[in-house]
């Protein structure tokens, strides 16, 4: 499933809450989570010892572990690279948005879209929202809820 949100800014504080609206989103339990080395989600090297980083504790509050991509090598992190690119594509470059609020809007549709009807070959043809229904059918105890009762209807 796919998951964004505007920010006007990258903050520590930012990333957190980012993270928490990511697991409130998500209907099945997160156990990992890769980002690359900015300080919204980690320390500088010289502050690794002051105290532990705002984004390493929500993490340890929903039992989700940290890691960090390898510095200098953005292609361990290229899922997050390569959905960034999609979504500029779909949005920002194609489109001249009249307000901030126009672009939230346009992102929150493209994403309900991909999500719901993008049929994805990494997932042998079928749309993300499919795989996670599927999977709970297999595998419900990792899931907080069930996944179908987010079925979009006509009107929706």
């Amino acid at each position: 499933m796919a998951y964004a949100e505007l920010h006007e800014c990258a903050k520590r504080a930012t990333a957190a809450e980012f993270l928490r609206s990511v697991v409130a989103a998500f209907l099945y339990q997160l156990h990992t989570v890769l980002t690359d080395n900015g300080i919204q989600f980690t320390h500088r090297k010289r502050d690794r010892h002051a105290f532990r980083h705002l984004f390493d504790r929500v993490c340890a509050e929903h039992k989700i572990k940290h890691r960090l991509a390898k510095v200098g090598h953005p292609w361990t992190n290229g899922q997050i690279e390569r959905m960034n690119r999609t979504l500029k594509e779909a949005t920002v470059e194609p489109y001249h948005y009249g307000s901030h609020a126009a672009l939230q809007e346009h992102l929150a549709t493209f994403v309900l879209a991909y999500n719901h009807a993008k049929r994805l070959k990494t997932l042998r043809g079928l749309t993300p929202y499919e795989f996670v229904c599927r999977e709970w059918q297999r595998e419900p105890e990792r899931f907080h809820r069930d996944p179908t009762q987010d079925t979009l209807g006509p009107y929706t």
